[in-house]
């Protein structure tokens, strides 16, 4: 796919020599670097305290030993307990969303791997930050102790009822997505503070920045994003819960947008695209459109769904597809050789969110018009969830789509 391989470096046995440790403390540094150049700087973070702190930060020292080689990859990681370490972007586009200020007190929702809360360390007076696992609480409190960050405090509990003994807060950051935005939290929150929250079902999220004026809150929706689903009451109380026995493709034809630049409605993390209006587009009045001229680097979106493989057996996707001198882009010290290639990438995952191996509609390569594509995917018996990729994923050049439909069956 659209990611960069790099060698890992594995030490074996219990004596660690001081140039391996200083070669792996380097390696780690330059990946850190790459990724907040490529992934943070890169896609559209300015805030230059924000940067520095991205760049000061070691992720992988919050992620599990076999996760480390994948640490500065912009991708969630598993952190155990069905949760999930955000995507450095996210973590950066979050914090500088909140205008970080040295006198700030910070309250984060949901610890997780205290990764968030340790790039908020240095740029604000003190963080508090709740987990609702006591496992990952724990494990977070003892990861930031390790690692000197002082004035972070981690508390076991309910985030969404805040800390009410040391609000109010200047700022607030959820990293896990309520339906509505909690009240108790909108109540400690101090007059002129600026909150940020993905609010919405569990697979169709908007990214909403809110700030307290006068008591009352101004609303900015932000972005569609993906936050993975929570864990305790707050999840299975839902009013909307997804139908896994018949997913479908939201908003297939990107007529439907929010934020500023625009961003399509129920598709997250998009690299490299824009929207194209046009009255040539195969269904509605516009359709998306990816740009990539650097080999291996992202250039993509993408989407989530419920599905239970016990229910549905196979997928039938249908879209259009036209491409411009797309190129395939050989991915660095693979052996045998394998190439970035675009495509449509469904990957599924079990109840667990562990992965359970992808289907890939493509490759195309060269330049050709707008054409239809079929195919009927399998869904693994273990299946829970699956994402949907769409892009050049690496490749070189420039590649459409649109009109994307997607069907749920059994044999």
């Amino acid at each position: 796919m659209n990611i960069k391989f790099s060698i890992a470096i594995f030490v074996v046995g219990s004596i660690f020599s001081v140039s391996l440790f200083a070669q792996s403390a380097a390696t780690f540094e330059q990946r850190r670097k790459n990724m907040v150049e490529e992934e943070i700087a890169g896609a559209g973070v300015k805030n230059k305290r924000v940067i520095e702190s991205m760049l000061q930060t070691p992720r992988h020292e919050f992620v599990s030993l076999k996760d480390r080689q994948r640490a500065y990859f912009d991708m969630a990681l598993p952190i155990g307990e069905s949760q999930t370490i955000s995507p450095p972007f996210v973590v950066a586009y979050m914090t500088e969303a909140i205008d970080p200020q040295p006198s700030d007190r910070v309250l984060e929702i949901g610890t997780g791997s205290g990764y968030q809360a340790a790039v908020l360390s240095p740029l604000v007076k003190e963080v508090y930050t709740i987990e609702i696992v006591e496992k990952l609480g724990k494990n977070a409190a003892k990861a930031l102790k390790s690692l000197k960050y002082a004035n972070v405090h981690v508390k076991i509990g309910d985030g969404f009822q805040g800390w009410p003994e040391k609000a109010p807060f200047d700022k607030i950051i959820v990293t896990c997505s309520p339906e509505k935005v909690p009240p108790a939290l909108v109540a400690q929150l101090k007059e002129g503070g600026r909150m940020v929250v993905p609010v919405g079902e569990r697979y169709q999220q908007i990214m909403y920045l809110l700030k307290k004026v006068r008591g009352k809150l101004e609303t900015e929706a932000l972005r569609p994003t993906l936050f993975v689903p929570m864990t305790g009451k707050a999840e299975s109380q839902r009013k909307l819960q997804p139908d896994p026995a018949n997913p479908k493709i939201q908003n297939g034809g990107f007529e439907e947008a929010v934020g500023d630049p625009p961003e399509p409605l129920a598709w997250h993390y998009g690299r490299q695209f824009m929207f194209v209006a046009s009255d040539s587009a195969p269904e509605g009045k516009q359709y998306i459109k990816f740009t990539n001229a650097d080999a291996g680097r992202n250039c993509q979106i993408l989407q989530a769904f419920a599905v239970d493989g016990r229910k549905v057996q196979y997928l039938d996707v249908a879209f259009s597809v036209a491409g411009k001198d797309i190129h395939f882009a050989p991915i660095p010290n693979s052996k045998p050789e394998r190439y970035c290639q675009p495509g449509a990438v469904f990957i599924f995952y079990d109840e667990n969110r562990a992965p359970l191996g992808e289907t890939v509609l493509g490759p195309w390569r060269g330049t050709f018009p707008w054409q239809k594509e079929s195919r009927r995917v399998e869904v693994p018996l273990r299946a829970r969830e699956a994402f949907l990729s769409i892009g050049l994923l690496g490749a070189t050049g420039e590649i459409r789509f649109d009109d994307l439909n997607m069907t749920a069956g059994k044999k």
